[in-house]
This record gives C-alpha cells, structure tokens and sequence, in this order.
C-alpha cells in the first residue's frame, strides 16, 4: 500500500527517541501521503491562526498613527483580553479537536464494519470506542426494504449529518464561557488595568479601558467561534475556519479607518470594528457546521460534559500556567511606561502572529495522532510527530531569518516615534532567534494534545511557569526591557524540553517506543 509505505515501521520507532530523535530528516521534504496529509492541514490552519493577531497588528498600525499614549492603552487592553480569553478557549478549543477526531475516526470506522458486514455479525468494538459513539435509535434510521427471492435486502440510507456528540458539547460550553468572560471583563476593567500597570493617573487608562470594556461585548462571538473551529479541526477541516476568520478580518480591517477617522470614535471605532467581525465569524461557522452536524443531542447525557471538565481542568491549569507568564510580561513592561509598553506590544504581537503558523502544524498533528491513538496505530502515529517536529525546526529557521532582516525595515509602519523604534530594534534580535524554540514548544504541544496526554501536558506547564516567573521578576528588575525578553526566552526553552522530555524518553502514551 502507498500510504503504508510512507509510514516508519516499528523498529523505527526507537529513532524518536532522545539523540536520534531528529534522524531521517531529509523526510521532512519528501511528498508523500502523511506529508499532503499534514500540509492539507496545516496551511489553511496556520493562516487561520495568524489571521486574527494581523489583524490585531492592522488595529495596531491605525491605532500608532493616533499617538504612543493610545497605542500602548490598547496594547495593554488587547494582552489583558487574548489573555483572559486564553484561560477559556485553549482547554476548549484542545480538547474539542481531540475529542470531535477520536468520534469521527471510531465513528467512521464503525460505519465501515457494517457496511463491511452488510448487517451481519462482525468484529466487535472494544468499550472505550462504543463510549465514543451514541447508541442509534433504530426507529431514526431508515432503511428501504425489498423483497428479492424469499429474503428482504436491507439498504441502509445513510444520515447527511453526522452525530458528534463532542460538537455540542463544545458549543454550549463556549457559549456559556463567553458570557461570563464578557461580564467579567466589562465590570472589573478598570482592576485589571491596574493590575496590568496602568494605574488611575496614568493617561493610558482613558483609553485602555474604552478599548477593553467594547470589545469584551464579542467575547461570546470568540468564544463560540474557536469552540467550533476546534469542531473542525477535528474533522481534519481547517479551510472552513480559514475562509471565515479572512472573512471577519477583512471586515475588521475595512471598518477600522470607517469607525476610527471617518466617524472620529479613536480606539472605541477599533474595538467595534473587531467585535463586529467577531460575529460575522461566528455565523458563517455556525451556517457551516450546521449542515454537517447534528447539534441537538439525544439527550443530555450524549453531551459528555464530564469529559469536557475532567480534561478542561487538567488543560486548565496549563493555560492559567502560561497566560501569567505572558501577561506578567506586559504588566512589568507596562510598568517601565508608555515607550517601553508600546515598542513591547509591538514585539509580542510580531512574536506570537509568525509562531502561531508553528501552531498549524501543531493542529495538523494533534488531528491525526488522535485518530491514530484511537486505532491504536503506533506506526501512524510514529511517523507523523517525527514529521510535524521536523517541520517545525524548519519552519522555526525560516521565520528566524525572514523576521531578523525584515523587522528591522517593518516597525516604522506601527510607529513614528523615535524612542519607541529603538527599543524595538532592541527587541528584535529576541524575537527572530526564538522562532526555532517557539516552533518546537507549539508542535510539541500538539503531539501532547493529540496522544490525549493532558496530565503531562499540565503539570510539566505548572513547573515551566514557576522557573520563569522567577527568571521574569530577576531579569526584569536587573534588566529592565532586555531582561523581560531574555526572561522570555528562557520561558519557551523550557516549554520546549518539556515537550521533548515525554517523547523524546518514550514515557506515558508513548511507552509503546521502548517495547
């Protein structure tokens, strides 16, 4: 078979493992099913990905024409909002892709043995994959009888949309979620920026908390609309999330000179341009979805909630782990003043929109090992975080050169003032040359998220962040701007070992490496 001949047999496995980890990396070039398989995916969910944070640098660049003092309110406004929504959306969003995969893949497979079996005895299903699969009702499916010979042949009409229990699970969740995060956000503002650095005689908190208390009204739109690209992700569709997010981009990018010079609204016309988009978003996921799935449940105990919470929490925890970690950063930026907070909002929105395309891979590969642990295919599943890693690393290499010569040309379109373009200068060499260890750490993830080894993923997460909130607070007392981006870096080093630690020792999900 030419799908198995692209795959690593199982003495290959041992290659994955520590020193050799990276052997056969010539691989990484090579066309074949598992390499149009992950690219597939991993292209259109990458520029997904990447789709919001340039649009959050388009709000950037029109918010920097009207002064410093605005663009670092809204700086810190946006760090304060991707942060808070991180705590929601990335255990959702995670266990979601997985869990909507491990469905899909049973799901299918299920429907091939009785199409195999032609309503006759066949292989039985083990009872973790029949948890996965709602018990039909026989009375909702339909089924042509004719009488040939003596014997009825049964024809099975099979159902357009599928029955995923996990897709409505995953939206009620993220509806509910956005609505607290909305509420949240609109009451305590004016805390939060303070906690954030901006205190109350500080000319950013004007603007700042216009900025946030606006755009918290689209937190149920972000909310249900990652809830449901999770939803796809799963279902190895990442064009659709791809062609909805452009869609509300383009309309954000479009409304924000309207809103902001036209009817003269400043920050308040950027925040209502973004939460417009938002819900344009949304419905055009939801109008998507709802041709393929079949969002109303049997009955309430096909929702899984348990699972939802038992893996959210764990996911939870990882999240709470990094959103301090990068919050932490901007607020002792923010304390260092508005220069210092406008040159880093424009270095953190450049650093995380070129790695989050690292990310794409890392989606790619969860989407598949899910699948892959569900067959309980080792090969498959060897040989694609072998491939998603490699790539990674080349990804990581390009992105370090392309923004090492590039950013230094590119900060002038978010700012003309002179002392903010010299710490980004400064900032620059951080941000290009962690792009390999920012891609490896975001792949890694995947490869972790995928194997459903949540646990791990967490707990290695909690010890993470301890080490470099420590390394934060040092390095940026003795360092001042350097010493938060040195901090930095040494945060997604360790993330990165972290991942390389389960893998690369073949412990936990991967155990089946040193058999």
């Amino acid at each position: 078979m030419a799908e198995k001949d692209s795959l690593y047999s199982p003495g290959d496995g041992r290659r994955i493992l520590i020193f050799n980890f990276f052997k056969d990396g010539r691989l990484v070039f090579k066309s074949d099913n598992l390499g149009r398989e992950i690219l597939s995916i991993a292209l259109p969910a990458a520029l997904a990905l990447t789709a919001d944070p340039i649009a959050s640098l388009v709000d950037t660049a029109f918010i920097g024409q009207i002064g410093p003092v605005e663009l670092a309110a809204v700086g810190v406004s946006i760090a304060l909002f991707n942060q808070v929504s991180r705590i929601a959306i990335f255990p959702l969003v995670s266990v979601t892709t997985s869990f909507v995969a491990e469905e899909d893949t049973l799901g299918g497979v299920s429907s091939q043995a009785e199409e195999t079996d032609n309503w006759e005895e066949g292989a039985p299903m083990d009872g973790e994959a029949k948890e996965f699969i709602p018990q039909k009702d026989t009375c909702a499916d339909v089924h042509d009888s004719d009488l040939v010979g003596g014997s009825f042949n049964i024809v099975n009409t099979e159902r357009k949309r599928r029955n995923i229990p996990s897709a409505s699970s995953a939206l009620v969740i993220g509806g509910v979620l956005g609505i607290i995060q909305a509420i949240f956000l609109i009451s305590a503002a004016k805390p939060l920026l303070n906690f954030m650095g901006v205190k109350s005689d500080s000319p950013m908190l004007s603007p700042a908390q216009q900025y946030l208390t606006l755009r918290s009204l689209g937190a149920p739109a972000v909310l249900l609309s990652l809830a449901m690209q999770g939803v796809f992700r799963g279902f190895k569709d990442t064009r659709t999330p791809l062609y909805a997010t452009v869609a509300g981009d383009v309309t954000n990018i479009a409304l924000d000179p309207l809103f902001m010079f036209v009817f003269r609204l400043g920050v308040s016309g950027a925040a209502i341009a973004h939460v417009i988009s938002q819900y344009l978003i949304s419905v055009i996921l939801l109008w998507r979805l709802i041709g393929q799935v079949d969002l109303i449940p049997p009955s309430m105990k096909h929702l899984q909630f348990d699972r939802f919470l038992k893996n959210g929490f764990l996911l939870l925890m990882r999240v709470i782990a990094v959103t301090f970690c990068v919050t932490l950063s901007a607020s002792l930026a923010a304390r260092q003043g508005s220069t210092s907070m406008a040159a880093f909002q424009v270095c953190l929105q450049i650093w995380l929109a070129t790695s989050l395309l690292a990310d794409g891979l890392a989606v790619a590969g969860q989407a598949i090992l899910a699948g892959a642990f569900a067959n309980k295919d080792h090969d498959r599943a060897i040989a694609t975080a072998s491939r998603v890693l490699q790539m990674g690393v080349v990804l990581g290499l390009g992105l370090a050169i392309f923004l090492g010569t590039g950013l230094h040309f590119g900060a002038k379109l978010f700012t003309k003032d002179i002392n903010v373009l010299h710490l980004i200068s400064i900032g620059t060499p951080f941000v290009a040359a962690t792009q390999p260890i920012n891609s490896l750490a975001f792949v890694f993830d995947g490869v972790n998220f995928g194997a459903s080894d949540f646990a791990y993923s967490a707990f290695s997460m909690v010890v993470v962040a301890i080490v470099s909130i420590i390394c934060l607070l040092v390095l940026s007392s003795a360092g001042g701007f350097i010493g938060i981006w040195v901090a930095l870096t040494l945060y997604m080093s360790l993330r990165a070992c972290a991942g390389f630690l389960r893998i690369g020792t073949g412990s936990g999900p991967w155990g089946f490496l040193r058999s």
